[in-house]
C-alpha cells in the first residue's frame, strides 16, 4: 500500500497537468499570432484540446513547458517504480526470498545455476536513472533560449520521445512483474525477530507513565543487555528487565506479539489490519471512480 499510495500521487499528478498540457499553439504563427481571424478556441474543441488555447502567440511559440513537465511527471514515476522494483529485488534475493519473480521476468545466471536474476525489475531501476538525465537536459536547452522560437528546442523531441515510450514500457513490464509475483508468507514470518519490538517494550513503559525519551534509553538497556548476553531480546527475564527498571512486570510478555504490535497501530494510515483493510477499500474506491470519470 505504501506504493500504491506514492502511484496514486502519480495519477492525479497526471490529471492536474493534462489542462496546461493540452493547450493549442495553432492559429500563433511563427510569432505574432495570423491576420486570417482563424477561431482559435473552435479548432481547440475539436481537436479536444481541454485546455483551451495558449494565451500569448509569442508564449506559445517559444512555449516548451509542456515537455519540462512531461517529463517530470515521467521521471517521479519512474523514481516511483524504481524504488518499487529496488524493494523486490532485495526480498526476492536469497537472503530473504519473500517474494519469487516469474521466469517470464527473470532469467538465470550465465555462471550459477541456483541463481534467479530479476532482470526485469533491475531494467526498471535502471530506465529511472535515465529519465533523470532527459528531464536535466531538456531543462538545460530551454534555459538559455531567448523569446520565441529556437531551434535548440529540437533537442526535446528526442528525449520526450524515448521518456514516453520508457515510461510507457516500464509500466507494462511492471504490472506483469506484479500479476505474476509469488508471495511467501512463512518467510516473511520467520524473517520476524524480537528486537523489531524494541519500539514496543519503550511503548510498554509509556502506557505505565514514564516518559518516552527516557523509555527510548531503557529499552537501548535492555536490547544491549540481550547482545551482552547473546540472548533474544524476548528471552530476558521480568528480573533481567526490573534490573533495568523497576516498572517492568509480569505482563511485559504481551509485547511479544507480532500481530498484536501492528494491531496496536490502529490509526488512519496505519499498519493494523483494520487500518490496511481501509487504505485498500479507499484505493479501490478512488479507482472506482477514476474508471468511471475517463467513461464518461
Amino acid at each position: 500500500m505504501s506504493h500504491a499510495s506514492a502511484w496514486q500521487r502519480d495519477d492525479m499528478r497526471l490529471r492536474d497537468l493534462l489542462p496546461r498540457v493540452a493547450t493549442l499553439p495553432l492559429g500563433s504563427g511563427a510569432l505574432a499570432g495570423n491576420p486570417f481571424l482563424v477561431d482559435r478556441q473552435y479548432i481547440a474543441r475539436e481537436l479536444g484540446m481541454i485546455g483551451g488555447v495558449c494565451p500569448n502567440s509569442m508564449d506559445a511559440v517559444s512555449d516548451r513547458d509542456f515537455v519540462a513537465e512531461s517529463l517530470f511527471f515521467a521521471s517521479l514515476h519512474l523514481v516511483h517504480l524504481s524504488r518499487w522494483a529496488e524493494d523486490l529485488i532485495i526480498y526476492s534475493s536469497g537472503l530473504f526470498g519473500f517474494v519469487q519473480c516469474s521466469d517470464a521476468y527473470a532469467t538465470g545466471s550465465s555462471l550459477m545455476p541456483q541463481k534467479k536474476n530479476p532482470d526485469a525489475l533491475e531494467l526498471i531501476r535502471g530506465k529511472g536513472g535515465k529519465l533523470q538525465g532527459n528531464l536535466a537536459g531538456v531543462m538545460a536547452v530551454l534555459k538559455g533560449t531567448p523569446t520565441t522560437y529556437n531551434k535548440d528546442f529540437q533537442e526535446c523531441w528526442e528525449l520526450m520521445f524515448d521518456s514516453v515510450d520508457a515510461l510507457h514500457d516500464c509500466i507494462r513490464i511492471a504490472t506483469g512483474v506484479l500479476s505474476t509475483i509469488k508471495i511467501n508468507p512463512d518467510r516473511m514470518m520467520k524473517g520476524l525477530s524480537a528486537d523489531m519490538l524494541a519500539t514496543d517494550l519503550a511503548e510498554y513503559l509509556v502506557r505505565k507513565g514514564v516518559p518516552f525519551r527516557e523509555t527510548h534509553h531503557i529499552s537501548g538497556a535492555a536490547v544491549k543487555m540481550a547482545e551482552d548476553k547473546g540472548v533474544p531480546l524476548n528471552t530476558l527475564t521480568v528480573a533481567d528487565l526490573q534490573s533495568i527498571h523497576p516498572l517492568f512486570g509480569d505482563d511485559v510478555v504481551k509485547v511479544w506479539d507480532f500481530a498484536a504490535s501492528a494491531d496496536a497501530r490502529d490509526t488512519e494510515g496505519g499498519a493494523s489490519k483494520r487500518s490496511l483493510l481501509q487504505q485498500v477499500q479507499k484505493m479501490r474506491t478512488y479507482l472506482a471512480a477514476e474508471q468511471a470519470a475517463q467513461q464518461q
